[in-house]
């Protein structure tokens, strides 16, 4: 493995797999500034990286991700604005286009959920294409229940598309924990495994991905993102005119080929 470091950000490089660890585990891995601007740079630096074939996102120490830094909203910047002007302008400056860097990312995604994801921290987490949790791991949304604000990073849309709007609801204004087995169980993440297993298998998930044709990631997410809001038969017609285009290219020529041959296939590279 090779390493680079980024602050509050960590990359590690195992063969064609990309680790990547939110690091400042004294405060939990809050969203600070600071770290939102190392993962843009980490996530464009991979993006042009055509021999990453995918990527893992994890947290260091005892969570994942604890949501906003709540300490450096509270100072006046001296702009005028109100902290809410200050909070709004940042975000669509900043953090809404992380999470649009995240799952515009032309590889396939691993969230290793290790511990809390606690706020604007479940937005990120759930980003991912396959989202693993260790089992000490949970899911908290305090933003209405504590704040009396509304989710943010992407929560309530990740939250009522993967839970549905009862539980999204529910678990919004009671601002109960939601415990990885249970969110398993509720369909929010791909499964729970052990602590130590996390990694591993985070890993072992990652090598499946990394052998998919290239374009795997961006088409499935792209697909699934059209049906939300499609009827059946405009969906129909979108996945019509996606096989205009995939079955004429080189990886579909390859799973022909292989499957007839009674192989694995092998899939090129990115821009190979």
């Amino acid at each position: 493995m090779s390493d680079h470091a980024h602050p509050l950000v960590q990359v590690q490089r195992d063969g064609d797999i990309a680790i990547v660890t939110l690091d400042h585990p004294a405060r939990l891995n809050p969203i600070s500034a600071v770290l939102q601007a190392s993962l843009r740079r980490v996530l464009a630096d991979l993006a042009a990286d055509n021999a990453v074939r995918a990527m893992v996102l994890t947290g260091a120490g005892r969570a994942f991700c604890s949501g906003a830094d709540l300490s450096g909203m509270l100072p006046d910047d001296g702009s005028g604005r109100s902290r809410g002007q200050q909070a709004a302008d940042a975000m669509h400056a900043m953090t809404n286009r992380m999470v649009l860097d995240l799952r515009e990312l032309p590889m396939p995604v691993v969230c290793a959920i290790n511990g809390v994801a606690a706020g604007g921290g479940l937005g990120l987490a759930l980003a991912g294409d396959v989202v693993l949790a260790a089992r000490s791991a949970y899911f908290y949304l305090p933003f209405m229940a504590k704040l009396g604000i509304v989710p943010d990073v992407g929560s309530t849309w990740f939250y009522q598309r993967l839970l549905g709007s009862g539980r999204a609801t529910a678990l919004t204004l009671l601002g109960d924990r939601l415990p990885a087995d249970k969110a398993a169980a509720w369909g929010l993440v791909w499964d729970c495994v052990d602590d130590a297993q996390l990694m591993p298998e985070a890993l072992a998930i990652a090598r499946r991905l990394a052998a998919l044709p290239a374009h795997a990631a961006l088409e499935t997410r792209r697909a699934y993102d059209a049906a939300a809001g499609n009827t059946l038969a405009e969906q129909l017609a979108y996945e019509a005119e996606r096989q205009r285009e995939l079955l004429d290219t080189p990886a579909f020529e390859e799973g022909v080929r292989a499957f007839l041959e009674k192989r694995p296939p092998s899939f090129a590279p990115r821009g190979g």
